[in-house]
């Protein structure tokens, strides 16, 4: 049996980790050492792009809408403004929740971008993948859609790239035709089928005007309304414990707070809805809820025992969608 080669420590590296450019991760590490890229700098690379950003759009305008539009709603635009001026060629930027074929981003043939929202990342910071995406849509040729790719670690994040003073304004749609601006005769036959496809999958939406990010949405037994707040999750299920313990936690009658989604940091209370309850029916009483849930969120006395089994039956109704 061959002895074993005794270890030596490696080479110092010649240049610090932060110069160290993204290589292969089977070529030889750059900074000199004379190991793979994966076993020297890409140790710490890897582990930067994996660990998990919880609240990837915090610090953005219409937060809570970003998850929203990122978990629950089929079919949806906003415009986006970044900071500084567009490129000349590039006449408008739009975030959208799906893209034909699950294209992360599609440079349109008038050079206008589309940033798709609901794609698999390659790393735990979302914000950062979709920047990445971004900035390489606005150089991308006309008319060629923008492929996945591995994120630098360093890389700029949305927060660095988007105006923070723009409003977020997400347009719901029934379908998914704003993929073709023109008409269906310009798409291709790949194209035509995903938007089929979409289509018949897409669950009709609309967007609450009266109150923050609050979306009604249709299925054939109930409706629901997924409502995506902003507050701390431990304040706000003391909240909504105390108006479920009074009573006061439903939107009307036949409507009943069923549990909560928790996605990308923020929770998202869930109503079940009659299926006679419209999205237009529901703006008074979501209104109406807003106020007893702000005036709750400012009470901190201790929870009474009914309230804290209020509580105990909402925490266990909880779903992690992220």
């Amino acid at each position: 049996m061959a002895k074993k080669r005794p270890q030596t420590k490696a080479a110092k590296p010649r240049t610090e980790s932060g110069e160290i450019p993204v290589v292969g991760a089977r070529e030889p590490c750059p900074c000199g050492s004379g190991r793979r890229y994966k076993a020297c700098h890409g140790r710490a690379a890897a582990h930067a792009v994996t660990e998990l950003v919880q609240r990837p759009f915090e610090g953005l305008p219409g937060e809570c809408d970003w998850v929203a539009l990122r978990e629950l709603v089929p079919a949806a635009t906003v415009e986006l403004t970044l900071k500084g001026e567009l490129p000349e060629d590039v006449p408008s930027v739009t975030l959208a929740t799906v893209l034909p074929m699950a294209w992360p981003a599609l440079r349109r043939d008038d050079g206008s971008v589309l940033l798709g929202l609901q794609n698999d990342t390659s790393s735990g910071d979302l914000s950062r993948d979709l920047a990445n995406t971004l900035r390489r849509a606005l150089s991308t040729q006309p008319g060629t859609p923008v492929a996945a790719q591995r994120v630098p670690a360093d890389g700029p994040r949305l927060q660095d790239l988007l105006d923070e003073s723009a409003a977020f304004e997400p347009v719901v749609h029934s379908g998914f035709e704003f993929w073709i601006p023109d008409s269906a005769d310009n798409a291709s036959p790949e194209v035509s089928a995903s938007l089929e496809r979409a289509n018949a999958a897409a669950i009709p939406t609309v967007k609450l005007s009266g109150v923050d990010a609050a979306y009604w949405c249709e299925t054939p037994e109930k409706n629901h309304l997924r409502w995506v707040m902003p507050h701390p999750e431990e304040q706000l299920l003391d909240a909504l414990a105390r108006l479920h313990a009074q009573g006061t936690s439903s939107l009307g009658e036949g409507t009943r707070l069923v549990g909560s989604f928790r996605a990308h940091g923020l929770m998202v209370p869930v109503w079940d809805l009659p299926s006679g309850m419209g999205a237009e029916e529901c703006e008074k009483p979501a209104a109406e809820l807003a106020e007893r849930l702000a005036k709750a969120l400012q009470t901190d006395a201790p929870l009474t025992a009914e309230e804290r089994r209020a509580r105990g039956g909402l925490t266990n109704r909880q779903v992690t969608l992220s």
